[in-house]
C-alpha cells in the first residue's frame, strides 16, 4: 500500500487543516513557548538580532543602537544560533513550512508574470518587515502574543494591521495586478 493512499496520511499531510484544528495548534504552541523559554512566541525578534550578528561579524558595533543596549538586547547578543531560543524555533518555522509544502506536493516555482510583480513583493516585504519591527512583532508576536497575554495592544494592532490588509490589497490589485 502507498503511503500517500493512507487516510490518515492524507488527513495529516494532504490535505488543508481547519481553523479550528490551526487555531488549537497554535494555541498549544503558545503555551509550550512560554513554559520553555519564559517568552512569549515572537518571530520578527530573532531577525533583529541575526542582523547584528551579521554587522558584528563586518566589523560594525551595535552597542549605541537602542535594542542593543537593554538588558534583553545585550542578552540575545551574547547568544548563538542554537543556543537562542527564538532562533531555533524560527529555523523550526521556515523548514516545517518547507515539509508541509512538499508533503502536500504544493511546491513549485512560478513564472515571474512581470517586474510589477516583483517590486510589489519587494515594497511589500520590506514594508511589512519595517511596520512588524516598528510595532515589536509580527502578526504572532504583536497580535497573536499580546492578545494572548491580555494586552490592549493586541487587538491596536489587530485593527490596523486589518486596515493595512484592506489597503494593501486594494493597492495591488489597482496598481500591480494590471
Amino acid at each position: 500500500m502507498k503511503l500517500s493512499s493512507n487516510k490518515h496520511f492524507q488527513a495529516w499531510f494532504k490535505s488543508p487543516w481547519t481553523y479550528v484544528t490551526g487555531a488549537i495548534l497554535l494555541s498549544i504552541f503558545q503555551i509550550v513557548t512560554i513554559a520553555s523559554t519564559g517568552s512569549s512566541w515572537g518571530v520578527t525578534g530573532p531577525f533583529a538580532t541575526w542582523g547584528a550578528w551579521v554587522y558584528q561579524a563586518f566589523g560594525g558595533s551595535v552597542d549605541h543602537w537602542y535594542f542593543f543596549s537593554t538588558e534583553s538586547g545585550q542578552a540575545s547578543l551574547q547568544r548563538t544560533f542554537f543556543t537562542d531560543p527564538a532562533s531555533v524555533r524560527n529555523l523550526g518555522v521556515i523548514i516545517g513550512a518547507l515539509l508541509a509544502t512538499l508533503l502536500a506536493s504544493q511546491f513549485k516555482f512560478k513564472k515571474i508574470k512581470n517586474m510589477r510583480q516583483v517590486a510589489a513583493a519587494i515594497v511589500g516585504g520590506l514594508l511589512m518587515g519595517y511596520g512588524a519591527r516598528i510595532a515589536f512583532g509580527c502578526n504572532i508576536g504583536a497580535l497573536y502574543s499580546g492578545i494572548a497575554n491580555l494586552s490592549v495592544s493586541g487587538w491596536v494592532f489587530a485593527l490596523f494591521m486589518f486596515a493595512g490588509a484592506y489597503v494593501g490589497s486594494k493597492l495591488l490589485v489597482r496598481y500591480f495586478m494590471v
